[in-house]
């Protein structure tokens, strides 16, 4: 299993600096994947801008919007950002996707939260297909796809447009039997092979009252479970190798573990737990 680190973009208060120097880091160390989390109401930095500037000061690590909320967007301004990144970092983009869960998203956005689900259909429809003859670049190599979200609809759609599925967090057996939910919806569609199978999870180390702060306020809009988000930030060396440990056996292939803390320690500590 691979493991990957997020970029500290959606920590309020971020400087460019320290995401840019985070990249570097992240380059040097024993990372996969640079991935990045996306919400329009906060003080965050916008994803595809976040991995751009990591592009610029990165050569091997892999980049990721995992995941970016499709429908906020339109399908060509979508697929211009997604294929901008990839031709950036001269092919290294993978563009997760989902619907997300905040309201106040899809009113600054002007977008219907209740047709989410269809709109990021139709998106995905338009970069499976009536992309190659919209004139949109620059173009490349397809763009790898990945698709979140735990409804059936959000798994059929996973198995019908995506090379795989991108799981939204929590414990190692939580993953699994998301994972094989996914598995299933892949055959039902009668798909060769297997999905690829994303997961991800939080840590920090010098602070983590910070941290645990940091995600009741990230996650506040989902009332009293903020608290379990927060529960299962991981503090400590052994309980991010558990961690990992953890969904490797449940079959995942690449681990994004995001900073709940914009610590440059936190990731050279990260780096040593995960070597």
């Amino acid at each position: 299993m691979k493991v990957g680190v997020g970029l500290p973009n959606t920590i309020p208060g971020i400087s460019g600096e320290v995401l840019v120097e985070w990249a570097r880091r992240a380059e040097g160390g024993p990372f996969s994947t640079l991935g990045v989390l996306d919400r329009l109401v906060y003080d965050s930095i916008e994803p595809f801008a976040a991995l751009s500037a990591a592009a610029a000061v990165t050569s091997r690590i892999g980049l990721a919007t995992n995941i970016a909320i499709g429908p906020l967007r339109s399908p060509a301004l979508l697929a211009k950002q997604a294929l901008s990144v990839d031709a950036l970092s001269d092919g290294r983009f993978t563009l997760g996707l989902g619907v997300g869960a905040r309201r106040d998203d899809y009113a600054a956005a002007g977008v219907n939260h209740k047709a989410r689900g269809a709109t990021l259909s139709q998106q995905l429809a338009f970069l499976r297909g009536q992309l190659d003859e919209s004139g949109i670049g620059p173009r490349r190599a397809p763009v790898r796809v990945l698709v979140g979200g735990s409804s059936g609809a959000a798994l059929t759609r996973m198995a019908r447009y995506s090379d795989g599925y991108a799981h939204g967090g929590g414990p190692p057996k939580a993953f699994g039997s998301a994972a094989n939910r996914a598995r299933a919806a892949w055959r039902d569609l009668e798909r060769p092979g297997e999905p690829v199978l994303w997961g991800q999870g939080y840590f920090a180390f010098g602070d983590p009252d910070r941290g645990s702060v940091y995600l009741r306020d990230y996650y506040a809009f989902t009332g009293p479970f903020a608290e379990k988000i927060a529960a299962g930030n991981l503090t400590s060396a052994r309980a991010v190798r558990d961690f990992v440990r953890g969904y490797e056996a449940e079959g995942c292939d690449e681990l994004i573990l995001y900073p709940t803390v914009a610590s440059l320690d936190d990731l050279d500590r990260l780096a040593e737990a995960v070597s």
